[in-house]
């Protein structure tokens, strides 16, 4: 568990390493500016994963991240307001770079686990895939109808 830990604790410090990297590049936030949000994600994602591990039950860490991360931006919650102007430096492209490579990686890595999946996954992919973007559509068209912009 320990060695675990520490291994998502260093990923995760490699990831805001380059994330900071891209909201330069990017965005163009100086590292003053995106390192103290990005310390509170790395610090808010260390947390959900001690939590998964520790916590009984097979609930994921992501699960843990995204409920402490969301009780910890309700307005009222002391520094509340702290963490998310501070995050708000971070921009969301540059942070799903890094995350986007480490699992263009691992699927590389797995990739004859990909193969014995066969040719169905490939259809698997482009249903969830149109599934979703009709999905996002309609729900869109339907909320500026609701609002009157269309």
């Amino acid at each position: 568990m320990a060695i675990k830990i520490r291994d998502s604790i260093i990923i995760l410090l490699i990831t805001a390493a380059i994330t900071v990297v891209g909201n330069y590049i990017g965005p163009g936030y100086s590292p003053i500016e995106s390192i103290p949000g990005m310390l509170i994600l790395t610090l808010i994602a260390i947390a959900g994963i001690i939590l998964g591990e520790v916590m009984p039950g097979k609930i994921p860490a992501v699960a843990y991240i995204v409920t402490l991360a969301t009780i910890l931006t309700i307005p009222g919650v002391p520094f509340s307001s702290y963490i998310s102007e501070y995050t708000s430096k971070v921009d969301f492209l540059a942070l799903c770079t890094p995350i986007l490579a480490y699992a263009g990686i691992y699927t590389g890595k797995n990739l004859d686990g990909l193969k014995k999946t066969g040719w169905k996954i490939v259809i698997v992919a482009i249903v969830v895939m149109l599934g979703t973007y009709l999905s996002s559509a309609l729900i869109a068209h339907f909320v500026l109808k609701l609002i009157n912009f269309i």
